[in-house]
């Protein structure tokens, strides 16, 4: 079997608004594309989570993964992932107990410390705002874990909130998503499957050393070794040329949110204008994998190997919807993921 067979493909969807659609059509095209997914063999389907930003529509992917999980009946569904700063641990628990409880063994509760947002929008996401919240992420989320696996020490005053959970025995899979060292080290303490945003940052290859030097097994959640996810930006098409244009959107849109400016996603047409006119140099670059299928799966399974990782969830923004479930489908072809699905 060559190594491209073996190396898991998923799927991370930002539900992108283009310009001149709503949100309203966004969150339906998430629908389609997650059905593509688990007709094309992907293995999970993760929505993330952004706040106040016209170009995004994934402000509760909790929500979201309801719709998809009544939408499919194989992919694994998840979140990449909830900012748990905003909200109660037990919530978090209780939401993504009730989804685990509706589709059991296929939920993953993917975690991070990020805010999704800009700090006035994270403050108005605070329901009590006399002060800023609190810097206490290792807290809350020990508190998440505690409820889920039940073992809230007895002592702790919601000790008996963990026996109440609306799924019962069926449960999330939680993961830890990063971008930075905090992240690697507490999914190793915990012994937490991990999954470095290569997108956000292209030199995280360091942090999944650093998680698979320190992890500590996890027995009562079956954990005994590290699992390291890479998540990619990604854009496959018939031509490199194509592939090209489609990339178009994300460049315009990247290179105005740095600036905070923010804005649905551009057509490639007016991307290119915008381009050619704009000559301020790029302060951030992100790393873009795209071309044609052979191009891509070759990119991935290099990014894969910088990482060790088994698996590879590909996130992309396009204007486009039709483009992107071609991309994706082009993607599953190059990795034979309708083969794997069938054996």
């Amino acid at each position: 079997m060559s190594a491209h067979k073996t190396l898991r493909i998923s799927v991370l969807d930002q539900a992108p608004i283009a310009a001149n659609r709503t949100g309203g059509q966004a969150l339906r095209q998430v629908i389609d594309l997650a059905r593509l997914a688990e007709r094309s063999g992907f293995h999970r389907y993760w929505i993330a989570e952004h706040h106040a930003t016209p170009g995004l529509a994934s402000a509760s992917p909790e929500v979201l993964l309801g719709a998809v999980g009544m939408a499919t009946a194989r992919i694994r569904i998840g979140t990449g992932g909830v900012m748990l700063p905003h909200y109660s641990p037990f919530k978090v628990a209780e939401t993504f107990s009730m989804l685990a409880g509706l589709f059991p063994d296929r939920v993953d509760l993917g975690l991070g410390r990020a805010p999704g947002s800009d700090g006035r929008t994270a403050y108005a996401l605070q329901r009590d705002r006399r002060e800023r919240a609190p810097d206490d992420f290792p807290q809350v989320l020990a508190e998440l874990l505690g409820y889920l696996d039940d073992r809230i020490p007895e002592s702790h005053p919601f000790a008996y909130l963990s026996k109440t959970l609306p799924g019962g025995t069926d449960k999330p899979a939680p993961w830890m998503l990063g971008t930075s060292p905090d992240s690697a080290a507490w999914a190793a303490e915990l012994g937490l499957p991990y999954c470095i945003a290569d997108f956000i940052n292209p030199h995280g290859a360091e942090l999944a050393e650093q998680y698979r030097q320190a992890f500590r097994p996890n027995p009562d959640r079956g954990i005994t070794a590290p699992q390291v996810m890479v998540a990619s930006w990604s854009i496959t098409a018939d031509t490199v040329a194509e592939a090209e244009r489609l990339a178009l959107s994300s460049r315009m849109l990247f290179k105005l949110l740095h600036r905070g400016e923010l804005i649905a996603v551009p057509s490639p047409e007016e991307a290119r204008r915008f381009l050619e006119s704009d000559t301020a140099p790029n302060t951030r670059r992100r790393r873009l994998v795209l071309g044609t299928p052979d191009l891509v799966r070759a990119g991935l399974e290099a990014i894969a190997a910088e990482y060790g990782a088994e698996e590879v969830m590909v996130v992309n923004i396009m204007y486009e919807h039709d483009a992107r479930l071609r991309s994706y489908a082009l993607l599953a072809e190059a990795f034979g993921l309708p083969e794997q699905l069938q054996n």
